[in-house]
Formats: structure tokens, C-alpha cells, sequence
């Protein structure tokens, strides 16, 4: 009965993952009903708030598919319960990805699950297991962008479509770079499966810093441009337009001030 209860408790959705929710729904209605006298600081909120639904949702997506997999004490941990804090370091998964998003507008992959690995058979599961947590990204990037490709932005204020569609980059930037095979980032856990036991042990000292070199590396301008022509062409083909992206961006960072043309339209 006592491991049952707790088995239920280590699954149960945590209110800290509950008021970011709500955060995310206020902040959106804000945004839809201009009720907020300064629109940016809805649109800030809404975005960042649904960027942290996000990365929750991305690290239970991990725990999740680990639990099934066979590692049975993701729940003990916390993994299950979708509390940010369970999985996040303060620094690294909230403020630094929040900095990135007001400096360029790229979603920093954060967080971190720790499997253990000795429990899990078979390297498909290895692989999916790291898999599961950019799929994520890339199913929150169809869901803000359907509205896009649907043709479905009939009665759509513009401040809440400006806001879907720099929430879409965020997403976009995000799984891509997750994908990336670079070591400690979840595109390496999906091959390194796969790779020989002598290569995994050369490989291992980097994993700390691979995040680290893939931002060093798009501060490169022709790396940095390709890397963004990318992403537009992948949120073109979605039907998101480069205006409504960087009315986006410029809404969110409303300290400096109001875009007067986003206000005029394309």
C-alpha cells in the first residue's frame, strides 16, 4: 500500500508545473485581448512562460520513455512530476536560456534527466530515450505553427500571431540544435549506441562542453548565417513569415520600445 501511494505521489503533476500553466494562459489571453497595457510585457511573459512548459515538457518526454524502458527510479527522483526544479539548474536551464532568447532569439536547449543507463536493454531504447525530448520541441513547433499552415489566422490578433511565431523559432532552433551529434547533446545520445565502446570512451571528456562549442561556433557569422537560413526555411515552409518572427522578437523585448511598423503590418 506504502509503495503504491508513493508510486502515485512520484507521478503526480506538480503545482509548480500547474502555475506555470497558468502563467502561459493568463499571460495569453493577455496577449490575445490587449489587455495589458504594454502588449511586449504579455508577450514576455507568454513566451517565456510557455518556453519552460516546453523544457518540461521535453525532460518528462526523456523520463518518461526511460521509465518504460527500464529505469525505474526516474519517478523517485522527481522526473515524473514535471517540476522544472527537478530537472533544471537555475543558471544554466532558465536564466541563461532566457538571456539567449533576448540576445539572438535562439532556444538554448536546458535541463537535464539523469538515466541510468545500466538499467536500460537494448539500443533502440538508448536511442529513443534521447530522441523523446527534441521530438518534443518539434511537436510544440507544429502546434504554434498550425494556425500558419492551416490558414487558419482569421480573427488572430496580431500580437498573439507575432508572439506564435517567435515561440516557433525558439522551438525550431531548439530541436535542431538538440539533434545536433555533438557530444552532451541529446543528437549524440541517439548514436552513441551505436558507436564502438573505444569511441564512447574518447569521446566522454567533451560531453561537458559540447553545448558550449556549438555556441562558440555560430558566433562564426557564415556558420551563424547558414545556421539561420535554415531555420527559415524550415518556418517558411510552415507558413511563418520573417516579419511576423521579428515582430516577435521585438515584442518581446519590450524595454526598448515599441515597434511602430509591426504595429502598421507587412
Amino acid at each position: 500500500m506504502t509503495t503504491t501511494a508513493a508510486r502515485h505521489s512520484d507521478r503526480r503533476i506538480s503545482p509548480v508545473f500547474v502555475g506555470i500553466l497558468a502563467v502561459t494562459a493568463v499571460t495569453g489571453w493577455a496577449t490575445w485581448t490587449g489587455f495589458a497595457e504594454q502588449p511586449g510585457v504579455a508577450v514576455f511573459l507568454f513566451v517565456t512562460a510557455a518556453w519552460i512548459v516546453s523544457l518540461c515538457l521535453h525532460e518528462y518526454a526523456h523520463a518518461r520513455t526511460a521509465l518504460h524502458s527500464g529505469d525505474i527510479t526516474v519517478g523517485a527522483k522527481g522526473y515524473l512530476t514535471l517540476n522544472p526544479m527537478k530537472y533544471t539548474h537555475a543558471l544554466l536551464s532558465i536564466v541563461l536560456p532566457v538571456l539567449f532568447m533576448i540576445m539572438g532569439g535562439i532556444g538554448l536547449p536546458g535541463g537535464a534527466v539523469f538515466i541510468e543507463r545500466g538499467r536500460i536493454r537494448g539500443r533502440w531504447r538508448h536511442s529513443l530515450i534521447s530522441a523523446a525530448g527534441p521530438l518534443t520541441n518539434v511537436l510544440f513547433a507544429v502546434v504554434c505553427t498550425a494556425p500558419f499552415w492551416l490558414d487558419a489566422l482569421d480573427g488572430v490578433p496580431a500580437d498573439f500571431r507575432y508572439a506564435l511565431a517567435f515561440l516557433a523559432l525558439l522551438q525550431v532552433t531548439a530541436a535542431i540544435l538538440n539533434f545536433l551529434p555533438v557530444p552532451g547533446l541529446d543528437g549524440y545520445g541517439v548514436i552513441e549506441p551505436w558507436l564502438s565502446y573505444n569511441v564512447r570512451r574518447q569521446v566522454e571528456p567533451f560531453a561537458p562542453f559540447g553545448l558550449l562549442f556549438v555556441f562558440a561556433v555560430l558566433w562564426v557569422p557564415a556558420i551563424n548565417g547558414a545556421f539561420f537560413d535554415v531555420i527559415d526555411a524550415i518556418l517558411k515552409g510552415l507558413g511563418i513569415s520573417g516579419f511576423d518572427r521579428s515582430c516577435g522578437y521585438e515584442l518581446f523585448r519590450f524595454w526598448r520600445g515599441t515597434n511602430e511598423f509591426c504595429s502598421v503590418g507587412p
